[in-house]
């Protein structure tokens, strides 16, 4: 339990702005909870998260310390690109689930990230890795992990605005597109088929895709995409929604027996650091699965 009483030293800010500068390591809708729940008082007294403070206010507060993530920690096989006191970048390998779930209860990103990084700070309460965006599990490539609560809003922010966070992606698309670039634009919900799928409805969410192909085979593309929207399978449901589906995708496509799944690679990613506020950008090559399927069964035309 933390709790504690302070006196303010300056008025005119809003509570919940002034606590963050307080408590560093907790987001502001963290902070704004607390308030909520009355773990935080003024004067001993609740008061919502906007109000205005002034100095010599006291300011009360009673509230858990971050709990462990009942997670276990394992030695899973990942590349850590970069990492500071506020985030990781890492090369998640083909095959990996990022987070535990019903059917994958150990073997994840998360329980290795718990195993390998040791100042993992809490977010929202909970001591867990904060995982600001997923791939899917047989998409290879570059992710951001943050370490506490400031980078992940501060990361999180970014990629709703869409114009700092950049990511881009490589695939080997089946046949060949119309057109060597182009923008794809969507509405993309729940299949209401199968719950597992996404489809292209107009009951949906936005979704944007821009494209570039990089390279003509016989059979196949070689095609970078650029996200402007972040919904789940969202360049394997457009890649469908052409007809050109990506190669080894056995939901959306078609299974290959030599693949382990879709050959999608998340190869390039850019964003502003939250604590430095410089542009920070990584790449990662093809990993190996991606560049033998091209040694062996792309030839050019």
């Amino acid at each position: 339990m933390v709790s504690g009483v302070f006196k303010v030293d300056m008025s005119g800010e809003r509570l919940d702005k002034y606590l963050q500068n307080r408590f560093k390591n907790l987001s502001r809708s963290r902070i704004k909870e607390l308030i909520d729940n009355g773990q935080i008082m003024v004067n001993g007294k609740t008061v919502k998260a906007g109000a205005i403070v002034q100095e010599g206010q006291e300011i009360s507060y009673q509230f858990e310390e971050n709990k462990p993530l009942e997670v276990e920690s394992e030695d899973v096989d990942f590349e850590i690109v970069y990492e500071d006191s506020d985030l990781l970048v890492i090369n998640k390998p083909q095959g990996l689930v990022v987070h535990p779930c019903s059917s994958t209860k150990n073997g994840t990103l998360v329980n290795g990230l718990l195993f390998k990084v040791k100042d993992l700070s809490g977010i929202n309460g909970v001591l867990r890795p904060g995982i600001v965006h997923r791939l899917d599990k047989n998409t290879s490539g570059l992710m951001i992990v943050a370490k506490n609560d400031n980078a992940h809003t501060f990361l999180a922010k970014q990629i709703a605005e869409k114009e700092q966070f950049k990511r881009k992606y490589i695939a080997l698309c089946e046949g060949h597109f119309k057109n060597s670039e182009g923008r794809i634009e969507s509405f993309i919900a729940r299949d209401k088929k199968d719950r597992k799928k996404m489809a292209v409805s107009d009951s949906g969410k936005f979704a944007v895709t821009n494209y570039k192909v990089l390279k003509t085979y016989q059979k196949y593309d070689l095609v970078e995409f650029s996200l402007e929207t972040g919904r789940t399978h969202q360049i394997r449901v457009h890649c469908k929604m052409l007809n050109h589906p990506i190669v080894g995708d056995d939901v959306y496509g078609h299974q290959i027996k030599s693949l382990k799944g879709q050959l999608l690679h998340s190869y390039s990613l850019s964003f502003i650091h939250p604590s430095t506020g410089k542009v920070m950008q990584f790449e990662a090559g093809l990993p190996p699965h991606f560049e033998e399927f091209l040694k062996i069964h792309c030839k050019n035309l």
